[in-house]
């Protein structure tokens, strides 16, 4: 399998990121993730960019992210579920917003209405991820906070792709949480 190689000299954005969504600046890679995520939104003809859109691009664009979540069997399941998703297996979700409840509702706008062009629950998995960043005292969030920020989330639709896939998600978290990485 044959992943895009991100340019990104993997150095910390220098910027926050963009729309309110999270008050902490994130590394190069995510950023670069974020950015797909928001392609791969408009692409699709989505309102907002969900958690779904996150996890693909994610998988696209981030190595760590991708060793994380497994083999490249693993990963051609997850993203085979979640090109079906571009091509109308997402149908369902289209018009409506994302918000799981798992994550607390993130208010980012200075409206206090949340996060123009993100869903609740994808706003709320990068702001956790920056957290996570600060409880292992990273200046950056990466890619690996944020695929545990979303797996973390039970009730969003990252969750219910790796689960079609066969992935469960509490296990993932676990795993990576308790792995040889455990500072993450």
């Amino acid at each position: 399998m044959h992943f895009p190689t991100p340019r990104t000299s993997g150095r910390p954005a220098s910027r926050p990121a963009q729309d309110g969504v999270c008050s902490d600046a994130f590394d190069a890679q995510l950023a670069t993730v974020v950015a797909g995520a928001r392609r791969r939104a408009q692409r699709d003809g989505d309102r907002q960019i969900d958690t779904a859109h996150l996890l693909h691009s994610l998988l696209e664009w981030d190595p760590d992210a991708r060793a994380a979540l497994g083999g490249e069997q693993q990963i051609a399941r997850v993203l085979g579920y979640l090109v079906q998703r571009s091509i109308g297996y997402g149908l369902r979700w289209q018009g409506s917003v994302e918000d799981s409840g798992a994550l607390p509702v993130v208010k980012g706008a200075a409206d206090g209405r949340g996060c123009p062009g993100w869903s609740p629950a994808a706003a709320a998995a990068m702001r956790a991820a920056g957290e996570r960043a600060r409880l292992r005292n990273a200046g950056y969030a990466d890619g690996v906070d944020l695929l545990v920020c979303l797996a973390a989330d039970p009730e969003c639709r990252a969750v219910e792709v790796l689960g079609r896939a066969g992935v469960d998600a509490a296990l993932l978290t676990e795993r990576i949480a308790g792995g040889p990485q455990a500072h993450r």
